[in-house]
């Protein structure tokens, strides 16, 4: 990927891909400038969006600017920025505090404010830092290098910015509050700060929206959605404005590594939109050519939608779900990442560690587990159950499903 970070700000600055806020955006203005923000955020020249860095703070300057030009009010506490300073950070849910000392990494969110002149206000979130040169997160193995994110998250950041400009004209009954955070990757930093440090009164939000990795929309058309039990409002809006015939994968909880967790965690109903793990998740490849930016139109179209059909609503019930802290404990790992987005019986790989104990088993990429040692395997959660029940040392078999037969293996934890 070419270092374009100074043609594509001489564009801007030219106007050569300056867009009108006079008039709703066309799918095919929508789609240009989705292309031109991941283009922009996913450039070598930021080198990964590290909170604390360089190429954070221009990634961060970038979005005001956008946010500007669009015509939203600042709603940071230093203009559209919301700087936060974390010192110390052991928890990956730890709370983001000021340090007094002047130690650790400062970051910043960008907070902007859609005014309808309305009691409520829907927040609408993505992350836009990400993993630097690589280190802790990353998948990579090899030399560091740059790792540019365009799916985590400049795809969530760059859909910000697009319903920014959707939203600003249509008719709502609610404000908009649209926040950048920083942080994400280290542990929810930004959106934890927000929530304990608000720039609105947190009372008035009706919901939170938040896009992480909306970028990669499959061929099935697969569109995750998480947290539909944090409210009963939601589930109802889901299937009726679906006209681009996505596949909608739904599940109920309200937390999840992402930054609408901080919401929920404040008793505040949650929409989590996702389209699904890859190959090159947390690692240098993930780069802007390989967005799916047709696919990203669609989920913004749709957000959008969700956005209006819920315009009806007065304040939203809130309605706890079950939570990460209610997920079995298990001190062993399969050495797997699994697909997310599999909505079938038992819990499908969508990749296979080195070293570990699925690759000495001879599991492959596309397996579906169904059954752990002596437990059937549903779902996700049936899968943590089974893990659970076993300690390092311990052996099991496991039985897959692999194109359409059952095939037994022997693994060793």
């Amino acid at each position: 990927m070419q270092n374009n970070l100074k043609y594509y700000a001489a564009l801007v600055v030219f106007g050569a891909l300056s867009f009108s806020c006079d008039t709703a955006p066309t799918d095919e203005s929508l789609l240009a400038d989705l292309k031109t923000d991941v283009t922009f955020l996913a450039a070598n020249d930021l080198g990964g969006r590290a909170i604390g860095t360089e190429g954070e703070q221009k990634a961060s300057e970038y979005l005001a600017s956008e946010f500007e030009k669009i015509g939203l009010e600042p709603k940071g506490t230093e203009g559209f920025f919301q700087p936060f300073t974390v010192s110390k950070p052991t928890n990956p849910h730890e709370e983001a505090v000021i340090g007094t000392d002047g130690e650790g990494v400062t970051g910043r969110n960008v907070v902007a404010f859609l005014d309808k002149k309305s009691d409520k206000t829907i927040v609408i979130g993505a992350h836009f830092d990400h993993l630097g040169m690589g280190g802790q997160g990353s998948l990579h193995r090899g030399d560091s290098a740059v790792h540019n994110g365009a799916d985590d998250n400049a795809s969530g950041t760059a859909a910000l910015l697009a319903l920014a400009k959707i939203l600003k004209h249509d008719e709502l009954k609610s404000n908009v509050l649209f926040i950048a955070f920083s942080g994400e990757e280290n542990g929810l930093w930004g959106s934890n700060y927000y929530v304990k440090n608000p720039t609105i009164d947190l009372k008035t939000v009706n919901y939170m929206i938040n896009m992480d990795m909306v970028g990669r929309l499959k061929e099935d058309n697969s569109l995750a959605i998480n947290g539909v039990g944090t409210s009963p409002s939601f589930p109802p809006v889901f299937d009726s404005i679906n006209t681009d015939s996505l596949k909608l994968v739904t599940s109920e909880s309200g937390t999840g590594p992402s930054d609408h967790t901080s919401f929920y965690l404040q008793d505040l109903p949650v929409l989590h939109f996702f389209t699904g793990q890859h190959e090159d998740y947390h690692k240098p490849s993930d780069d802007s050519e390989l967005i799916n930016y047709e696919g990203l139109v669609k989920v913004v179209r749709y957000i959008s939608r969700v956005v209006l059909a819920l315009n009806a609503e007065e304040k939203l019930a809130f309605t706890k779900t079950k939570d990460s802290s209610d997920n079995p404990r298990f001190t062993v790992s399969l050495g797997v990442v699994p697909d997310y987005m599999f909505d079938g019986k038992g819990m499908r790989i969508d990749g296979v560690s080195e070293d570990k104990p699925a690759k000495a088993a001879g599991l492959l990429k596309g397996d579906v587990v169904v059954q752990l040692g002596d437990s059937t395997v549903y779902d996700m959660m049936s899968y943590m159950r089974a893990l659970s029940a076993f300690q390092k040392g311990d052996s099991a078999q496991v039985v897959i499903e692999r194109e359409g037969q059952k095939v037994e293996a022997q693994v060793k934890f």
